[in-house]
């Protein structure tokens, strides 16, 4: 960073220079060229660094005024540099002097002048270039071809790619990772059954896909390639992120019967699998059967057992870890604080925290601050917990004032109740939940001027509560439903079922908290 800065000095003094001696043209021709072939040397790899890529174009117009003839290699570096600084009408200004002086058919400029369009969201004026180019060779069409992937434009995507004179199969991928990203896994499928050639990330795309989908069937029917690791720990994410704690144990076991038993990231990706999937025991052998164990593998399992409310057993495996020579990071330390968090342990959870930056040197983030309000919200110190929050070096984010508001309506602290989701409307001002929650908390109060209040804004900016949606395995196969929804032919057989259930529920002593279902009367009819 240092020799960075260095040169970004460097490039601003030669800048200064030509200000200041704009007359002597011959000497600043001389300074200038030099400072161009530094701009050559160092923009590739430092043009992600916005301060340099505003040098780079402050060099390119000064080199213009000089009446400086930039050449094919010129223009690429500076148009980079506009569409990393998102500077759309200065990349316009650059295009309008590429075809000035005579480079508008140049392969290499016409192509940067794609990515430029398109990152910028002007897709439009993108194909414009792309259709003008009079020589377009594989990088062009695949510019082409990814700025309409990035735009979720597949049905253009899709016939560019279909007039391609060259399909790599890099290419086939991003078509099929196109159609995934839009959800339709029918057309990605049908693309890649049609692959000429299919190598591992062909796999991977296509797994990743059925996993994001929440087809974990489909998935494993695609098993029957031989898969490498990175394609067992696809799948087995994919297991943890929808909870299918069946389809996991069979992943496991054709890891043990095919030589992964050792392999490091597999098992790693065993214990997140089996912790997320609420069978933590497992999650713990699949830790104590590993002979090597990286600071992944103490992270996962702690941060298992601590979300698990295993706080003692987090703990001690935490202090067993400072014994190893793996060394604890930031996300060590998120298991370590919510352990202390579900436990109530408020004076070791402020020891913990404060020791991250005293003996470990670690900068707490957001999410240990969120970690630390929630511990003082559990105990009962919300006066505590707000002086927290307002002492924090950084601004709290919506996490930490809904994990505050939860903690305030388990103690039915209307006031505090009130402060969290006003703060949190005022951070999320589009998201219709808060507005609910706020709606409900106000009829449960007989505040029926606010409610009303709170449903004439929802309406009038357009607000919509999103129906609440559940996922279930059944048969090896994810279901997944909507509040209220009447879409399965057994719908009436299901909600009878339900009711069944709720009247046992209610025969049991239960009482359900129905805070987003409706206001006080409502709820009381319900409760009744």
């Amino acid at each position: 960073m240092g020799l960075l800065r260095l040169r970004h000095a460097e490039i601003c003094l030669g800048v200064r220079r030509i200000e200041e001696n704009g007359s002597r043209t011959p000497t600043v021709r001389r300074n200038f060229q030099s400072r161009y072939s530094a701009m050559e040397r160092y923009v590739q790899r430092v043009c992600s660094e916005r301060s340099l890529c505003v040098q780079v174009v402050v060099l390119f117009n000064h080199m213009k005024s000089l009446d400086e003839m930039p050449n094919c290699f010129t223009f690429p570096m500076v148009l980079k540099s506009c569409a990393k600084l998102r500077d759309l009408q200065e990349g316009e200004r650059v295009h309008c002097f590429v075809v000035k002086i005579g480079f508008k058919s140049n392969p290499f400029i016409g192509t940067t002048l794609i990515d430029l369009y398109s990152s910028g969201g002007a897709i439009r004026r993108a194909h414009k270039v792309f259709g003008e180019m009079t020589v377009r060779n594989i990088v062009a069409w695949t510019s082409m071809f990814n700025g309409y992937i990035s735009s979720r434009d597949v049905v253009s995507a899709r016939r560019l790619f279909d007039l391609a004179p060259e399909r790599d199969t890099v290419l086939w991928n991003t078509m099929v990772s196109g159609y995934i990203e839009c959800m339709d896994m029918v057309a990605a499928r049908k693309l890649f059954d049609v692959m000429p050639n299919r190598d591992l990330m062909s796999w991977n795309t296509l797994l990743n896909g059925y996993g994001n989908n929440a087809d974990v069937e489909g998935m494993l029917r695609e098993s029957d390639v031989c898969p490498n690791d990175a394609t067992l720990v696809t799948v087995l994410s994919a297991c943890a992120r929808l909870g299918t704690l069946d389809m996991g144990k069979r992943v496991h076991v054709y890891v043990e019967s095919n030589g992964y038993k050792e392999n490091i990231f597999v098992r790693n990706a065993l214990i997140d699998m089996y912790a997320k999937c609420g069978s933590i025991d497992d999650s713990i052998d699949a830790f104590n059967g590993m002979d090597i164990k990286d600071l992944i593998s103490w992270n996962t399992i702690i941060n298992g057992l601590a979300v698990h409310g295993r706080g003692p057993d987090a703990l001690s495996l935490f202090s067993q870890m400072k014994n190893t020579t793996e060394k604890t990071d930031g996300i060590t330390f998120i298991g370590v604080l919510c352990a202390c968090s579900h436990m109530g342990l408020v004076e070791d959870g402020f020891s913990y925290f404060h020791s991250m930056t005293d003996e470990y040197t670690i900068m707490p983030q957001i999410e240990h601050y969120g970690f630390m309000v929630d511990l003082l919200a559990r105990a009962g110190r919300l006066d505590q917990a707000v002086d927290f929050v307002q002492k924090m070096p950084t601004e709290a984010d919506g996490i930490i004032w809904t994990a505050l508001l939860g903690a305030c309506w388990s103690y039915k602290n209307i006031r505090m109740v009130e402060l969290a989701l006003q703060r949190l409307i005022e951070l999320e001002p589009k998201n219709p939940a808060n507005y609910v929650m706020l709606s409900n908390i106000y009829g449960d109060a007989q505040r029926w001027e606010d409610v009303l209040r709170l449903k004439v804004a929802m309406r009038d900016t357009g607000f919509k509560k999103l129906p609440g949606c559940s996922l279930i395995e059944v048969d090896d196969g994810v279901a997944e439903f909507y509040s209220l929804d009447e879409r399965h032919p057994k719908s009436e057989e299901i909600y009878a079922v339900l009711r069944g259930l709720m009247k046992l529920l209610r025969i049991s002593g239960y009482v359900p908290d129905l805070l987003e279902l409706g206001h006080g009367t409502q709820r009381k009819k319900e409760r009744d």
